[in-house]
């Protein structure tokens, strides 16, 4: 078999997860099978935002109002009408003063709405960021250092987003009261292991879960404004009671449509169903002992895995130091390759999905003067990967439903 030509269909593999996941997509298909009456007010927020409100577009057309769309920079869409619909643009991964400007317009706009226009709220991964109302004691500079030691702490996103939730006035629930008994129609594009409403985007109209932080030893000044912080409303509150959730698309249905397409190849699938976290890698030996001595064909994994970062990490994200890392356990191998890759286009701070390596990706690298080693030290994959050749560009994606690593050994 050609390696080349298994790299492309690879390629096509991972396309068709994400296009089965699209947030355009996945919103149309739900409002066309559960059709909504009258006219709507629209809200989205996340990495697919502007995805999800175009597919919200498409169905309702005339009947949104009015809508308000808050996206990650680089991420809106001119397709939605300017007359309806206000797009901001907010940071991510790190949030900043954009994120609390978008979360005084979030505020605003609902203000606003007239009390009998229903809402349709539009969820994606990034929310977190991308939108926040601080509570007192807390400013944009100690958002942006909380948030840059979480990034780095390597803890779970669940433990990651229970810390941001009770450090907010908008999260895990805490939005709900701001909607004053208004009906309210919310649809998540899951992005979280499980699939927990109250874990994807901070929860901001969903009560509470009740999920314990780490043992793990946390800096003085955030303990201190843990202990300090509010509870969050009681999952009996009615105003949480006009608020129906939905989760229309999630890892699961990406996988479901990556085996459907390596079938139509002609490869045989094995799909690994258990969410994957913790770190990269000792997960890139995992999945690399998995493919190399399992069956041949396709195997498929779904999750989303954590890096320690120094104090002063290089290029790239968790899926590019996967794919390094496993890299290495595959060198001199001309029957196998694994691609690790965000959906949403994006992994970490870079402009790149992923990776997509092969038994040659550490020599090539060496050859350009790049060391494996030492790059994952420093947290600089994407700079040996670029070497290499075998980082993947896609661009926006409009959606985000976790990592796919997609391994294939013939």
């Amino acid at each position: 078999m050609n390696n080349d030509d298994n790299r492309t269909q690879l390629l096509q593999i991972y396309q068709a997860a994400l296009q089965a996941v699209a947030g355009d997509r996945a919103v149309a298909a739900w409002l066309r099978a559960n059709p909504l009456e009258g006219e709507w007010a629209l809200v989205a927020i996340g990495k697919a935002a502007a995805a999800m409100a175009r597919g919200a577009q498409q169905v309702l057309c005339n009947r949104v109002q009015r809508g308000l769309v808050i996206t990650k920079h680089g991420h809106s869409d001119p397709r939605l009408a300017p007359t309806r619909f206000i797009q901001l643009e907010s940071a991510h991964p790190v949030p900043d003063e954009s994120s609390l400007a978008a979360g005084e317009a979030l505020l605003q706009f609902l203000e606003e709405l007239p009390a009998d226009v229903p809402l349709l709220f539009l969820v994606s991964g990034g929310a977190s960021a991308l939108v926040e109302v601080l509570p007192e004691g807390m400013d944009a500079g100690r958002l942006v250092e909380l948030n840059l030691w979480l990034l780095g702490s390597g803890l779970p996103i669940g433990q990651m987003n229970a810390i941001r939730k009770r450090l907010s006035r908008i999260k895990g629930g805490r939005l709900a009261p701001y909607l004053k008994g208004r009906r309210c129609v919310q649809l998540l594009i899951s992005d979280v292991p499980g699939d927990d409403p109250a874990v994807i985007g901070s929860g901001m109209l969903v009560p509470d879960s009740a999920v314990k932080l780490s043992q793990e030893e946390l800096p003085s000044w955030l303990d201190v404004l843990l202990q300090s912080a509010e509870p969050a409303p009681s999952a009996d509150a009615p105003f949480f009671r006009t608020i129906e959730t939905h989760i229309i698309a999630g890892n699961e249905q990406a996988r479901r449509a990556a085996a459907a397409r390596a079938g139509e190849l002609g490869v045989t699938v094995h799909d690994h169903p258990d969410h994957f976290q913790g770190d990269a890698e000792l997960l890139a030996e995992r999945f690399s002992d998995e493919l190399l001595g399992g069956a041949p064909g396709i195997h498929l994994w779904g999750g989303e895995s954590s890096v320690r970062l120094p104090a002063e990490p290089g290029r790239g994200g968790r899926s590019q130091h996967l794919a390094l890392a496993a890299a290495r356990h595959l060198a001199g191998r001309d029957n196998v390759l694994l691609l690790a890759a965000g959906t949403d286009g994006s992994d970490g701070p870079t402009g790149d999905a992923g990776a997509l390596v092969d038994g040659g990706t550490v020599r090539r690298g060496e050859e350009e003067g790049g060391s494996a080693t030492e790059v994952l030290a420093r947290c600089d994959a994407g700079s040996f990967l670029e070497l290499s050749g075998d980082l993947i560009e896609t661009g926006p994606t409009g959606t985000n439903v976790m990592d796919l690593v997609i391994g294939w050994r013939w």
